[in-house]
């Protein structure tokens, strides 16, 4: 994304948008950030409109001509959309099917009937991560709360025993795995392979959820032993539904966009020669836009019509997964308008050029201002969009591996100890019934646990890989 830029401004025969000096250049990026933390938490902006205007503030402080600064944000923002904008279309219509279809309830279904009362949260931790692979964190708070809520009150559970262990499984998912929007837009960022980032972002995933879930949940529940609040049961998407597809179809459809991008990157270390016929035939196949739109088609088929759903009813489904992304889209993309900025103005450079002097290595500073920025706008996506674009010089030397690392590292720090300017804490405090310091006492470390487990596993990982 960035030669892109440098292109475009060359084309027009200017000089790089400032050259401003560091003090200058770190004024401007904590104004741009505390603009954009205020128009959103103080004036309750949308994040769309607040990242646009925090980039016009970040490039005027940093000495900008507007113009330039403008065509930054339009160049970071068309490269982002480009780069991810089908991907998360397409898995948001994977997501839709499997809620519609039933497919996601009759993986519910079929692991909570196997489960014990003592295996219940690791239970729940499995499903959250299942169902979480395809779909956004949100859609998949939806998706799960009746079933969190049902298995609480039925149990007699506290409902802090077999929350968290969701939330941490979707909360992981979201920040860690590809196809969500933030690690996308991280590897594509920082030129990281996502093949191995995803076969790392499941080794990563794994102990971090555990930890994080069935682990810190006994803990919650000590804290927070609340019961579920009746009026928050809804009905479950399935409940009208005369038949639903089968457990072992479902899992399937879910796992093969996963399948095919991890075959690419085993066929990539295997064969590694970029002439040879079948690794270019994997290049195809395993790419993320081909996997996820095999998976959406073969979804159709195996999810939509295994559910009894007409032509007109699948094409309906498709339609409505569209319009709520809309959103999620623009956030992104003006997200990346925020880090072509940064970049453009020089910030990337500054932070290679001072950091030469520190002995951090690399992952943890990454982590660090994913932290800080993850503080401060309250949005994963924001943070691990904006942190991208800063360490993207980074990572011009390091091996493929270790590219990957980054992009996990990002990923943790962007999920670090959410409050009260993050939507996902008011949406886990409401549909808990939590007071604000309840969630705090629960939610909030639960992210912090999976931010801070999550980079000891990345940073044990760089001495090994």
């Amino acid at each position: 994304m960035t030669h892109l830029s440098v292109e475009m401004l060359a084309a027009d025969a200017t000089e790089p948008i400032t050259s401003a000096g560091h003090a200058q250049l770190g004024i401007a990026v904590l104004a741009g950030i505390a603009v954009i933390v205020l128009l959103i938490t103080k004036f309750k902006l949308h994040a769309f409109l607040s990242l646009i205007i925090g980039s016009l503030v970040l490039g005027a402080v940093a000495g900008a001509p507007l113009d330039k600064a403008i065509t930054s944000f339009s160049t970071g923002l068309g490269t982002t959309v480009a780069g991810t904008g089908v991907l998360i279309a397409l898995g948001a219509i994977l997501g839709k099917l499997l809620a519609d279809s039933g497919g996601a309830d009759r993986i519910v279904d079929t692991i909570l009937a196997k489960a014990s009362r003592r295996t219940m949260p690791w239970a729940m931790v499995l499903i959250a991560g299942i169902v979480g692979l395809p779909i956004f964190f949100e859609v998949g708070i939806v998706l799960l709360i009746p079933v969190v809520l049902l298995v609480a009150k039925r149990g007699n559970f506290s409902l802090m025993r077999i929350g968290i262990p969701a939330l941490a499984g979707l909360s992981v998912m979201h920040g860690l795995i590809p196809p969500h929007p933030g690690p996308l837009v991280a590897i594509d960022a920082v030129g990281a392979n996502l093949g191995v980032t995803l076969a790392l972002g499941v080794v990563v995933a794994i102990p971090t959820a555990i930890v994080a879930g069935p682990l810190f949940s006994r803990y919650a529940a000590r804290w927070v032993d609340i019961r579920p609040p009746e009026q928050m049961v809804p009905e479950r998407a399935s409940d009208d539904l005369e038949k639903r597809p089968g457990f072992g179809i479902t899992v399937a459809t879910v796992l093969l966009p996963v399948v095919m991008m991890l075959a690419k990157a085993l066929v990539d270390v295997v064969i590694d020669d970029p002439a040879a016929g079948a690794q270019r035939v994997f290049d195809v196949v395993g790419s993320p836009l081909i996997a996820l739109l095999t998976a959406v088609v073969v979804a159709m088929f195996t999810l939509g019509r295994a559910a009894g759903f007409t032509r007109g009813r699948i094409a309906a489904t498709v339609e409505r997964s569209l319009a709520p992304i809309a959103g999620v889209l623009l956030i992104v993309g003006a997200g990346g308008g925020f880090k072509q900025t940064l970049v453009d103005a020089g910030v990337g450079q500054m932070i290679l050029d001072v950091s030469k002097g520190w002995h951090l290595s690399t992952l943890l500073l990454a982590w660090l201002i994913a932290v800080t920025i993850r503080l401060a706008t309250g949005s994963a996506t924001v943070a691990t969009i904006s942190a991208a674009g800063l360490v993207a010089p980074l990572a011009a030397d390091l091996s493929t591996t270790h590219g990957a690392l980054l992009v996990l590292a990002i990923g943790c720090g962007s999920l670090f100890f959410s409050h009260v300017n993050d939507a996902g804490f008011w949406l886990v405090k409401e549909y808990f019934g939590m007071s604000v310091g309840q969630t705090l006492k629960t939610w909030s470390v639960m992210e912090t646990l999976i931010s801070v487990v999550g980079i000891i596993c990345v940073l044990l990982l760089s001495l090994v890989v």
